[in-house]
């Protein structure tokens, strides 16, 4: 994932800044509790496509 591009990405619903999980591929809104999935190095930030974090995966982010 390109370092530059994770600088200037929001979360598309609240734009909070992101956590980029390396091994699942996935960027984090800790705000919304939400994983966007990372598909061949680009990001898929459709809301309709995120996974729900569960309670102990937000609370393992702090």
């Amino acid at each position: 994932m390109d370092a530059k591009l994770l600088d200037i990405l929001v979360c598309p619903l609240c734009k909070s800044p992101l956590v980029y999980q390396k091994a699942a591929q996935e960027l984090i809104c800790k705000a919304d509790r939400l994983a966007f999935k990372i598909e061949d190095d680009i990001p898929v930030m459709l809301a309709d496509e995120a996974r729900k974090l569960s309670a102990e995966e937000v609370e393992a982010l702090r």
